[in-house]
This record gives C-alpha cells, sequence and structure tokens, in this order.
C-alpha cells in the first residue's frame, strides 16, 4: 500500500504542468463556524467570472440541504480510501472523524474554465500544499472573534451533538493557535465584523490578482457593484 507521502507526491508531480498554466489557487482555512463559507459567498458575488469552487470528498453524512457533487462529494470510507491509493487527491485530512480531500480532477475542471481556483479545506490540509511550489496557493486564515462567539454559532445550527460540538471546538482551538503563528499564512481575517472582514480579504486578493495579471497570467477581475449592508 502506498503512503499518503507517496499519494501526495504523485499527485503534486502530475498537476505541475496544470497548475503553472492558471492563476493561483485560493486556500481559505478556519474553523467551522468562522464565517469563511458567508465570506467566499460574498467573494463569489462580488466578482462571479474570477473564481472557481473545488468541491470537495468527505465522507461524512450530508447536512440538511446540502446537495451531492455542489456542496460535497459524499463517499464511503472504503470509496475515499482507494481513491486516496490510487494518487487521485491532492490533500486529505481527518476531522472530526470524518475523511475529507481535495481531488486533482476538482482543481483541473475549475483551471480548465481559466478561474481561480478555490479550497476551503482543513489545517491538516494546508500542511501538505502551503510548501508546494507547484501548486504555489494563496493562503487565507479565517480567525473568528472568540472561542465563545465560535459557540454559540454552533449552537445555533442545531445540527451538532454535545459530543460532536466539544470535538469541533477542541479542534477549533488548535486551529487558532496553527492559523495565528506568523508565517502559516498569506494573512489572517479577524470576522469579528463582516463587512471590515470582506474588505480584508477582498483587499488581499484583489492586490495579489492584479500582481498575477501584470505579470502575464489572464485572470479576469470583472466586478459586479454590490450594496453595502
Amino acid at each position: 500500500m502506498l503512503t499518503l507521502t507517496v499519494v501526495i507526491a504523485k499527485a503534486f508531480s502530475q498537476l505541475s504542468g496544470m497548475v503553472k498554466q492558471g492563476p493561483r489557487p485560493l486556500v481559505i482555512c478556519g474553523p467551522s463556524g468562522s464565517g469563511k463559507s458567508t465570506l467566499l459567498k460574498k467573494l463569489f458575488k462580488e466578482f462571479p467570472e474570477t473564481f472557481g469552487f473545488s468541491v470537495s470528498h468527505t465522507t461524512r453524512k450530508p447536512r440538511p440541504g446540502e446537495e451531492d457533487g455542489v456542496h460535497y462529494h459524499f463517499v464511503s470510507v472504503e470509496e475515499m480510501q482507494a481513491a486516496i491509493e490510487n494518487g487521485e487527491f491532492i490533500e486529505t485530512a481527518v476531522f472530526s472523524g470524518n475523511m475529507y480531500g481535495t481531488s486533482k480532477q476538482a482543481v483541473e475542471n475549475v483551471q480548465q474554465q481559466g478561474k481561480v481556483c478555490v479550497l476551503d479545506i482543513e489545517i491538516e490540509g494546508v500542511k501538505q500544499v502551503r510548501n508546494s511550489d507547484r501548486l504555489n496557493p494563496l493562503l487565507v486564515f479565517v480567525n473568528p472573534p472568540s472561542i465563545a462567539e465560535l459557540e454559540r454559532r454552533l449552537r445555533g445550527r442545531q445540527t451538532e451533538t454535545e459530543e460532536s460540538l466539544q470535538k469541533r471546538l477542541n479542534t477549533a482551538r488548535v486551529e487558532i493557535e496553527y492559523g495565528s503563528t506568523p508565517g502559516n499564512f498569506d494573512i489572517v481575517v479577524h470576522n469579528s465584523n463582516l463587512k471590515q472582514a470582506y474588505a480584508a480579504l477582498r483587499d488581499f486578493i484583489v492586490r495579489e490578482l492584479e500582481t498575477q495579471q501584470n505579470q502575464g497570467i489572464n485572470v479576469s477581475l470583472t466586478r459586479v457593484a454590490m450594496n453595502e449592508d
């Protein structure tokens, strides 16, 4: 059986030609409940032609309203393990007892459209891709206002048992420590105020993409005016 390290190395090698041709992927990470999904929705709405979402695989069960192939590719543990051994993933991680991963095909689907591929992945996945000169991603960490506020948001979802909630909070503490460590991310977005957090995220990304445009990389930055909340 191939080790996960070997599988990832093979994936990077096979991806090298593809990823270097397009704009740098955008990796966004943060604890569950940090507000990263809300920030991404605003980003996609303001720049509808710029970004494409990488649909991850997971072994967890769908939540109410989630669609297979839209929010995640929902697969069994056996299917996920077989795909990992077959070298189909760029990164994988285990979070709250469930497996997650970004497939090569998911990134390729977005790259073929000439868009910035957005990867919403966990800390372990970030560790796998952050030092890759082949992917060369932009790394963004979304920091919640506090653990107390994070707990309030998670409880408000009413999708967690008390046990799973405590696991998420414990994981969040570890994620926040890693995310706040200088050098691990290109930018840390503090999401205590949504309007300010989005402005910080948008300004960072626009600057980076303008730099890439100046380097001859073809990427659209067509903006749709949005009403300020």
